[in-house]
């Protein structure tokens, strides 16, 4: 039987992801389910009842605790002396216990014996000790159980796109995705990015008529406007190119810029011919993009003097005298004459980033729901689409309304206006949600999303989160941007407990999560959200009569209408008082259930094919009640940014909202495709990352001291997921100590003396028992993570730069922001665009931008520096050196600056140019410290001072 026969044999079909079990504890005996078909292990190829171990493929059973799959013959050879005594499975946890054993026996033994001689050196030593072992046991408890998960595509078409009893069409009965894109500064995030990003999401391997594309431009730019113009209207060319021809990537950009046979797996004899045409649009399009602020400038330049001329005719007309300075406002110009509603660059009134009207325009009208072949290649069509569906998916632009005196939440208030739009315009029951720069690089990862959405227990998952991937980076990754220990380590041990972080881009939202609901089948409600009443309520307000259709599962609770006209008084407290937005809320609810066979329950789930139906075309007003749902006072008095959509109050507004929902009851999954599902880019010169771990450190600190800490969280989020969360709230604090550690072997080499009293064979080994069992569990994540040690190592050393410079400063600025009421404020990352030579594409890297933040860095390399000297030259020249404390204190401060070697390989730019202020801090700090350790310890020989004798 093959693999999807075995899987309909055992579950049924329409199961259509899988997970596996990696490492660690066993998710079953945690309550965890294993509820899927694909279970089966990526490299060996695995079913679910063959044993794990390579070369067998005996029956499997689960004989340890740990759930590692064996058969009974190979878990015994294990457990014998030759197969190392133990279970498989139970590697992890082996060694954390051995770690932690040790750490124990360590801070014992450097408790119990103290230095005398240093007290003080003693005290700070074992403090910091004592902290790192806390932090180290909160980053590792989340790692007990980490999972693998895969899907199986083609039962996801079969069940959802096969022609049935109620679809004998065959259409479609996926549900609708929403595609949200954020961008402010056409300045900082180049046009040509967010259009290559437009352009994949347009291109995307899903049902055309159920994908719509928002993008918010939250600067209210005539740039981005118009370059979404022009974006659309390459579009109609790209997209049936890239259907036709099944190309991968479909960002313009990166495809044509590959350097791989792009002949390759390519059979068709037009191929060629069409590839070269596309690319020769492609370049004009992108020519026609760039060049659009020098045209938008002389436009309105034209428009304002044309303007101008008028206003002195007018001025003459009337009698006026024409010495008098005439006042004429520059305004920024539309291509069809009228004034660009957004802001303008000269910032008058009513035309400024704060202020300035609420603007959506649908740039692509909803598509028909039959597929709408193209003609042959002529002069207009510059390829042959006689076979090629060329709809295209609703793209629409906006920009919410600004105005003084509001606080419009940054990001977080941009995506819940989109929120609101998209309910009226599209109301898709999920929701993906990018960045500007963040591009479909796997055209069917969407796909690979709702496998999860739409797989057995998927109505409890709030959302999918996929890595981040990145391009553009230094092949050394010298300031770990990839982030590799973090989505390939962390997160996916995360998907093991109630479910991975929401990282803010590349995740697929549940609507009706966004929306505060708890999940279904809750053991309990909170407040009035996602109670039986609230549902009642909302199935009275929605606009289709027939409940069958769109009734909310209330288990046949039934409440009087003179309470439900009470309640709904109190709708308008939640969403605002827009009635389209609250009844597209059950809507959204209905086309979000599982079919109604997978579900189980027959009244909670939908029939297949209900979906299966044409959109309904926009219209005026449609458009206006949308318009009106982003003006700035619309969320005022509601719950917006508080339960409903993303939350409001922190700078890492992606944590907390994340938080908020596995706060509810909801658990997450992670999404990690073969190939990689979206890429981006990251900031690679060492200030600009220095920043951006800032603004995440400063958003953690913020989480430690508000409602959002984990150690408030409800009873419906398990202790491991709050053992998570309450580290990310934490660790910005580790840097405070770390910082102390780092100066403690100068510290020590100054004074002469060390953190314990003499390196006595008890401490060594204890010390080195510590650093294996490190060493071992780094090694057993990389095995099973697939990271490589170079990308482990890479993130030790940044660990320590960014804990010695951004985190503290984090720390800072999160206590005067609790303390003081002091508002934090972060630029925006600037995004680069693609280097047209390719011998500058990591020019950025090695430009030097001075920044307070490096500071203690430098501070902390000069002072071991010195101290290393100090230390020797005190040893070499003592009647009685000590040796062994000069080694303690030399490996010690070695092992500081090996960590802090990307910073200052970082500090001398291209060629090895030191800045002028390395230099500065090196003379003044050489001159402070020799000046304080004369006057401290000065020569001895009898001698009070020095002595400088000249021949």
């Amino acid at each position: 039987m093959d693999r999807i026969g075995l899987n309909q044999a055992r579950f049924g079909p329409g199961f259509i992801s899988g997970t596996i079990f990696t490492g660690g504890f066993n998710s079953v005996t945690r309550g965890h389910v294993i509820d899927c078909s694909m279970e089966k292990s990526e490299e060996q190829g695995k079913s679910v009842n063959e044993c794990m171990m390579k070369g067998c493929d005996e029956k499997a059973i689960n004989p340890c605790d740990c759930g590692f799959k064996i058969c009974r013959e190979c878990y015994l050879d294990c457990l014998s002396s030759k197969g190392g005594g133990h279970c498989p499975g139970c590697k992890e946890l082996i060694l954390m216990v051995i770690r932690f054993a040790a750490l124990g026996l360590f801070l014992a033994w450097r408790i119990r014996h103290p230095n005398r001689e240093a007290m003080w050196l003693w005290g700070m030593s074992v403090t910091c000790e004592v902290w790192f072992a806390f932090s180290w046991l909160l980053d590792q408890l989340p790692k007990l159980c980490p999972v693998n998960r895969i899907t199986d595509l083609s039962v996801l078409k079969d069940r959802y796109e096969s022609p049935n009893l109620r679809n004998p069409k065959g259409r479609s009965d996926l549900p609708g995705i929403d595609v949200f894109v954020s961008t402010a500064d056409p300045e900082k995030e180049p046009p040509l990015v967010t259009a290559n990003t437009i352009l994949s999401i347009l291109a995307v391997d899903y049902p055309v008529e159920k994908l719509a594309c928002y993008l918010s431009d939250d600067g209210g730019a005539l740039l981005t406007f118009e370059a979404l113009a022009e974006t659309a209207s390459f579009a109609r060319t790209w997209v049936p190119f890239c259907r036709k021809h099944s190309i991968e990537p479909r960002n313009p950009e990166v495809y044509f810029g590959q350097k791989k046979d792009f002949l390759k797996n390519k059979v068709r004899l037009d191929f060629v011919r069409e590839r070269r045409r596309v690319k020769r649009e492609y370049d004009e399009f992108k020519v026609r993009i760039n060049s659009l602020p020098e045209s938008i400038r002389r436009r309105s330049d034209a428009y304002n003097a044309h303007e101008e001329l008028r206003a002195k005719k007018k001025q003459m007309e009337m009698g006026g005298n024409l010495a008098e300075p005439l006042k004429v406002v520059k305004g920024i110009w539309m291509s069809d004459g009228s004034h660009w509603p957004g802001t303008w660059s000269s910032a008058e009134p009513d035309h400024s980033r704060g202020d300035h009207a609420g603007i959506i325009q649908a740039m692509l009208a909803p598509p028909n729901s039959e597929p709408v072949y193209g003609s042959e290649a002529d002069a207009e069509n510059l390829i042959d689409s006689t076979e090629v569906d060329i709809r295209l998916p609703m793209l629409v632009y906006v920009s919410r309304e600004k105005r003084p005196g509001y606080d419009h939440n940054k990001k977080a208030g941009a995506m819940n206006a989109l929120v609101r739009t998209s309910a009226i315009m599209s109301n898709g029951p999920f929701i993906l949600n990018l960045d500007c720069d963040h591009y479909i690089h796997n055209s069917l990862a969407l796909r690979e999303g709702m496998c999860f959405m739409l797989d057995r227990g998927g109505d409890r998952i709030c959302y999918v989160q996929f890595p981040q991937r990145f391009e553009g980076i230094d092949p050394s990754d010298r300031y770990a941007n990839h982030n590799t220990v973090f989505f390939d380590v962390s997160m996916r041990a995360y998907d093991g407990l109630q479910g991975p972080m929401y990282v803010g881009t590349g995740c697929i939202f549940r609507r009706i999560a966004l929306y505060g609901f708890s999940p279904p089948r809750a053991t309990e409600h909170h407040g009035w959200f996602g109670s039986r009443k609230f549902k009642l309520l909302l199935r009275k307000k929605a606009k289709e009569p027939n409940p069958e259709e769109i009734a909310l599962p209330v288990g046949g609770y039934e409440e009087d209408n003179d309470d439900l006209d009470i309640e709904s008084l109190l709708l308008p407290k939640r969403f605002g008082n827009s009635t389209s937005l609250a009844a597209s809320i059950p809507v959204a609810e209905y086309q979000g259930r599982l079919l109604q066979d997978l579900q189980g329950k027959g009244n909670q789930g939908r029939p297949a094919g209900s979906l299966a139906v044409p959109r309904e075309p926009l219209d005026a007003a449609t458009v206006a009640e949308a318009i009106s749902v982003i003006s700035c006072f619309y969320e005022d008095r509601t719950e917006w940014g508080k339960r409903v959509g993303w939350i409001y109050g922190s700078v890492t507004e992606d944590v907390v909202t994340g938080y908020r929902m596995h706060n509810r009851g909801w658990r997450s999954i992670y999404c990690v495709t073969k190939k990689d599902a979206f890429r981006g880019t990251a900031p690679i010169n060492l200030t600009d990352r220095l920043h951006q771990v800032l603004r995440w450190a400063t958003g953690s600190v913020e989480i430690f001291f508000s409602k959002n800490n984990a150690l408030f969280a409800s009873r419906r989020m398990k202790f491991l997921q709050r053992v998570a969360y309450l580290n990310v709230g934490l660790y910005p604090f580790t840097s405070m100590f770390l910082i102390v550690y780092c100066f403690l072997p100068a510290l020590s080499l100054f004074s002469g003396q060390f953190i314990v009293q003499s390196l006595n064979v008890t401490f060594l080994v204890l010390l080195l028992l510590v650093s294996l069992s490190l060493c071992m569990l780094a090694l057993l994540e990389i095995k099973w993570s697939g990271i490589t040690l170079h990308d482990w190592w890479r993130n030790e050393q940044f660990w320590l730069i960014g804990g010695t410079s951004a985190h503290p400063a984090a720390v800072l600025q999160g206590l005067l922001k609790v303390i003081a009421g002091v508002d934090i404020s972060f630029t925006l990352t600037s995004k680069s665009a693609t280097p047209d030579d390719a011998e500058d594409e990591f020019a950025d890297l090695y430009i030097v931008k001075w920044s307070f933040l490096m500071l203690p860095p430098i501070t902390i390399m000069m002072i071991n520096m010195i101290a290393i000297a100090v230390g020797s030259a005190r040893t070499l020249y003592s009647p009685f050196p000590e040796w062994s404390k000069l080694l303690g204190g030399v490996f010690f401060s070695f092992w500081v600056l090996c960590h802090l070697y990307p910073f200052a390989k970082g500090l001398m730019g291209r060629s090895g140019r030191v800045p002028t202020i390395v230099y500065v801090w090196s003379g003044l700090l050489s001159i402070t410290i020799s000046l304080l350790w004369i006057n401290i310890s000065p020569p001895t020989g009898g001698h009070q001072g020095l002595r400088f004798e000249f021949p």
